[in-house]
């Protein structure tokens, strides 16, 4: 039986444990998990902030290899190296078709309350975090959760372009739909915000600007393509980026989830300008614009997982990680042991590392 660890209580610790997996079901997809990214949005269901049916086992930024599929699977075959992707589409509802697939939430790929949990331990269901629950040696989901990339592509490097990438890169390639020259701000520099930093300098921003109140989150984005840096802190953050943009940005993305790095992102912008929120926000928060902001021409926007079509995303982050104009080396800041996972989401909670990856064996 697989390991994985289990999330029974929020507030409380991981407990690693065996579980085991239902046989694939017609449009299933069994993956042997081989490298697993922590992400701040496990963490908001772990510490008990956003609600979930438990036991259940966290974890969604994922690569492995196929190891079996359902009778109808189509897209990929045993022995595929895979990236998986929370934004499972079914291809034909609203959403789907009108190109919004990181909106689907169709009941075919995602499964419902009601539904029979496909993972159980010690006879108990446990349920699926996300429909991934990637923090295990296997995962049994579905085939539009996955695609299949290029084979020569190490499996944490890629583990990590299934959430933080595909979200920071995708919101600057797909929400913002950044035109080269224009200016970026981004507030928040893990690995959601490092990678939509290293997105603007790809798509050929003009000034990027990186916030964030520590000088190592800085560094790092200095070193992933920020032309400036700016302590998010300083009582003069705003005024420092209008002076360095002649009147604010084109574009503020916002990669923490505060209410207080929303608003700092709305300040940044110039007439016209977009700010784009990542971060999941506590449920209560609400990010607005001013009437003068309003009349100033200036949007807010979400962007779900970057608003990704991750089926043709991903495989294109791949290459541009193989010839070298994606950096996801400096965004890794350790591999760790599935046994290890509770003393890194540890190091997450202090915000002062990228991204841990656990590697499994």
């Amino acid at each position: 039986m697989p390991r994985a660890a289990i999330l029974e209580e929020p507030g409380k610790p991981l407990r690693i444990g065996d579980i085991s997996l239902a046989e694939p079901s017609a449009h299933e997809v069994l993956i042997d998990t081989k490298a697993c990214g922590l992400c701040h949005s496990d963490l908001h269901f772990i510490d008990g902030n956003y609600p979930h049916p438990l036991p259940a086992v966290p974890g969604h930024e994922a690569a492995g290899v196929v190891r079996a599929v359902g009778s109808e699977v189509r897209t990929v075959k045993p022995g595929d190296h895979v990236v998986t992707c929370l934004s499972a589409f079914c291809g034909h509802c609203e959403f789907c078709v009108t190109g919004r697939m990181a909106l689907c939430v169709s009941g075919e790929v995602k499964r419902g309350k009601e539904d029979a949990p496909r993972l159980s331990a010690d006879g108990a269901p446990v349920h699926q975090l996300l429909n991934l629950s990637a923090l295990s040696e296997q995962m049994l989901i579905h085939e539009h959760a996955c695609v299949s990339v290029d084979k020569d592509m190490p499996f944490d490097r890629a583990a990590v372009i299934g959430c933080a990438v595909t979200t920071g890169a995708g919101a600057v390639f797909n929400a913002c739909k950044l035109v080269p020259g224009e200016t970026v701000a981004v507030v928040g520099c893990g690995g959601v915000g490092l990678a939509a930093i290293n997105a603007a300098k790809i798509a050929g921003a003009g000034k990027v600007i990186a916030l964030d109140p520590l000088p190592e989150k800085r560094e790092l984005a200095e070193t992933l393509g920020a032309t400036h840096s700016i302590d998010a802190m300083a009582d003069d953050a705003a005024k420092q980026v209008m002076a360095l943009t002649g009147g604010g940005v084109h574009h503020a993305i916002e990669a923490v989830g505060r209410q207080a790095s929303a608003d700092l992102a709305v300040k940044l912008l110039r007439r016209g300008g977009t700010a784009t929120i990542l971060g999941m926000m506590p449920l209560d928060c609400k990010v607005g614009l001013s009437a003068l902001d309003l009349l100033a021409s200036k949007k807010l926007q979400g962007a779900l997982m970057g608003m990704n079509q991750f089926p043709v995303d991903l495989p294109r982050l791949v290459d541009f990680y193989m010839r070298g104009l994606l950096d996801l080396d400096t965004i890794i800041a350790e591999r760790i042991s599935l046994d290890q996972v509770n003393e890194g989401f540890d190091k997450l909670r202090g915000g002062h590392t990228a991204r841990s990856v656990v590697v499994f064996d």
